[in-house]
């Protein structure tokens, strides 16, 4: 089962009902509004059709990007919450600007967007790590940026290695080459296969088990095993996935997100029968709930989430090829796997022909 393209648009235009004037999407009405998830909704917006809405939230991120490349983590109703910069969200406008070139085909808004991703991806690659994660945020005090929280987190990591291949594929289009980018690129994705006991260790989270496969680090026979690892820890038959592996609940922007993963390697099957069974959650207007707790029937009150909606947009897209933007995650459309040289990790690099310590997992 998947979403009739009228089910589509009727979910992308619950998304623009909660757009502010300012073009933020927030969580939800009233709740915050973060990068990451403004632009994952900004994506479903393009999908759905409601490419006017999504010009306004692009100009949103246009206007609210600070001079370093970072957004704040948390703005709600114009106002900042929380000024700290998170590398992870910060990264995304690459991904959801490759995203509008794969569905208008718009050189001119690439353009445009070129200068904002650039200061994005400069900021986050000067927070990688020596073993090549990139260190998850910065504090900022009194108006400034101040000192950086040097732990790197699996799940955000995996997500900036997707960003990096889109805003190379992003320079290669407005011909401007960036080989910090691609070298940084390399450094990361070897980290995500060979050093991920390095990260912070968040593996109650079903992110840090399919992310590394979602943001591209992680493909063939290795990331077939590594979702086959820890399946029946985080999928719920009939329901979804848990977002904590401790918790009796289940999620469906994380259901979307394993969905994305699975079809990205072409495992089509288990990602339409995921898509399948998180359809509980969708109201009769079109937008969905976030999470589903099943010990108690319920679902969470009050929490219709824009980026939930989105998740799945992409994910129907995805499993449909309903537009062009249904390869984001496979990325095929992306520049080369970014190759592993200038290792800092202590490894030495697999492409100058020398040992690494380890086994090397690379995989097209």
């Amino acid at each position: 089962m998947t979403l009739s393209r009228a089910q589509v648009e009727q979910t992308a235009a619950s998304i623009e009902a909660v757009q502010e004037p300012s073009g933020a999407i927030p969580w939800s009405v009233g709740e915050h509004t973060d990068v990451w998830n403004h632009l994952e909704s900004a994506m479903g917006l393009m999908v759905g059709g409601r490419r006017e809405a999504a010009g306004r939230a692009f100009a949103w991120a246009r206007a609210t990007q600070r001079a370093d490349g970072s957004w704040p983590m948390k703005i709600v109703a114009g106002e900042i919450e929380d000024h700290s910069g998170e590398s992870n969200m910060s990264a995304y406008v690459a991904v959801a600007t490759w995203h509008h070139w794969l569905v208008a085909r718009d050189e001119d808004f690439v353009r445009l967007m070129w200068p904002t991703v650039r200061r994005a991806l400069d900021w986050v690659v000067s927070l990688q790590l020596p073993f090549g994660g990139v260190a998850w945020s910065q504090e900022w005090h009194d108006g400034a940026p101040a000192a950086v929280n040097a732990d790197a987190l699996l799940a955000g990591s995996s997500s900036i290695h997707h960003s990096l291949r889109a805003g190379v594929a992003l320079a290669e289009l407005v011909g401007e080459p960036q080989v910090e980018w691609e070298l940084a690129g390399g450094r990361l994705g070897h980290a995500l296969r060979e050093h991920r006991d390095l990260f912070l260790d968040k593996s109650t989270f079903s992110m840090d088990w399919y992310y590394p496969v979602l943001g591209g680090a992680v493909r063939g026979d290795a990331a077939r095993a590594l979702l086959d690892e820890r399946w029946d820890t985080f999928v719920v038959p009939g329901l979804g996935i848990r977002c904590v592996s401790t918790n009796p609940w289940v999620t469906g922007a994380e259901t979307c997100e394993l969905v994305l993963a699975l079809e990205a390697i072409g495992d089509r099957d288990r990602a339409a029968r995921l898509l399948a069974d998180m359809q509980h959650l969708r109201t009769a207007e079109g937008s969905y709930w976030t999470g589903y707790v099943w010990p108690d029937d319920v679902n969470w009150p009050g929490e219709q989430t824009t980026y939930t909606a989105a998740a799945v947009i992409l994910a129907v897209d995805a499993l449909t090829d309903g537009t062009a933007g249904a390869d984001i995650m496979r990325g095929t459309t992306f520049a080369p796997d970014f190759a592993e040289i200038g290792l800092e990790c202590g490894c030495r690099s697999v492409d100058s022909g020398e040992s690494v310590a380890g086994p090397a997992r690379r995989t097209a």
